[in-house]
């Protein structure tokens, strides 16, 4: 399931995000690659744990917390800080798999990656390249979204970012680990979520059949949630 989320972030929240980013210092974004990954990465990141990243961290997850779309596709249980990470110069990520286990900065744990998640911070006719291609079992899939947009794909998808020959392209990059393992049972969810909410809105939210179908969906998540 790819699913994109436009707008995100606000117009002020996208404009404090470039401000920070404008202004920091950027680090190889191989410093944080898995042995496979470091071999097709080419990129620049924002240091982890420096002050700039933490300033921005704070802005998108206020973003993501706010998004109901986010959180219906995500359900999410963890959510990785976020990072940020500029392409430019021919920079790119070749092919590869997200990988399955991420450490979660200063907290000694561990979590799934489930789910991975790009927020595009600019204007895509301001770059040339910088596709995300994401290969599923029905071809590849292109996305470069607008600015403030998000776009949600399982982390184990083989996917990756073309070159970027003009401009530069800044996003945001993290991982989810779902309360919901499986892809297909959390693709079934939103769509059944997304259901209730359209007729919930048309028939008002005690209409009997919307009450049913409310309940079929939290015990279905009851079902399948892993907590």
């Amino acid at each position: 399931m790819l699913i994109e989320i436009p707008d995100i972030l606000t117009a002020e929240e996208l404009a404090a995000l470039r401000r920070i980013l404008s202004d920091a210092p950027w680090t190889d974004g191989r410093d944080t690659a898995g042995a496979q990954s470091a071999e097709v990465k080419r990129n620049e990141q924002l240091p982890v744990g420096s002050p700039a990243e933490a300033e921005a961290q704070a802005v998108l997850s206020g973003a993501l917390a706010r998004s109901a779309t986010f959180m219906s596709a995500a359900l999410p249980r963890r959510i990785l800080p976020p990072m940020f990470n500029r392409y430019r110069g021919g920079g790119e990520f070749g092919a590869h798999v997200d990988n399955a286990i991420r450490v979660i900065p200063g907290a000694n744990e561990t979590m799934r990656a489930d789910l991975s998640c790009t927020v595009f911070l600019e204007d895509p006719a301001a770059y040339d390249g910088g596709e995300l291609v994401v290969r599923d079992h029905y071809g590849d899939k292109t996305v470069k979204g607008a600015a403030g947009s998000a776009v949600l794909y399982p982390s184990d998808s083989l996917h990756y970012v073309t070159p970027v020959t003009r401009g530069a392209r800044l996003a945001s990059f993290f991982w989810i680990q779902s309360l919901v393992r499986e892809d297909a049972r959390r693709s079934m969810l939103f769509d059944l979520d997304g259901a209730v909410q359209t007729l919930s809105a048309e028939r008002g939210a005690n209409d009997p059949v919307c009450l049913k179908l409310t309940g079929l969906y939290h015990n279905l998540i009851r079902n399948f949630a892993e907590v």
